[in-house]
């Protein structure tokens, strides 16, 4: 059941990577359907909190006119950072599904575990590693093209 809707988050983050935005895509889903789908944004809006697990979340509040996810999947393609783990527990987000580790940030359990603060009054279920190896792939090969791009000379664009 999480690969469908995986697979769905890696079409928006193959969006990102063809406009060069870092290659991440979301979906939220309630019912077993897509609600909210986002890809990455910061380059293209020149907006730090642009990130696709953010974006995802504002189009699921607006499409149910609240900001309670209460029963909503997300899914995304990388372990969310602080920020967006921090919109996932403040809109009650149910389930967040996310497909590769993010050793820089994850907030979910690998550079820490939002899920294990006691202060916070809800705290959604995590699935991690779902199609981790095709989440990963597509985030290294946009680095890699990125960082031979830069070999060649830097452009206005890059912030690596």
């Amino acid at each position: 059941m999480h690969t469908r809707f995986m697979l769905e988050a890696i079409k928006e983050a193959k969006k990102a990577g063809a406009i060069d935005e870092v290659p991440i895509g979301a979906v939220v889903v309630k019912d077993g359907k897509i609600i909210a789908r986002a890809h990455n944004l910061r380059q293209t809006r020149q907006i730090a909190t642009a990130h696709a697990e953010i974006l995802a979340i504002e189009k699921a509040c607006r499409k149910l006119n609240t900001w309670r996810l209460e029963g909503c999947t997300l899914y995304v393609t990388l372990e969310p950072c602080p920020m967006c783990a921090g919109a996932t527990i403040l809109s009650r987000i149910e389930t967040v599904v996310f497909g590769a580790y993010d050793p820089k940030g994850g907030s979910f359990g690998t550079s820490v575990d939002f899920t294990t603060i006691k202060a916070f009054n809800h705290r959604p279920v995590i699935f991690a590693g779902v199609l981790e190896e095709e989440c990963a792939t597509l985030l290294k090969d946009f680095f890699i093209l990125k960082r031979n791009k830069n070999q060649s000379g830097p452009t206005e664009n890059d912030e690596l």
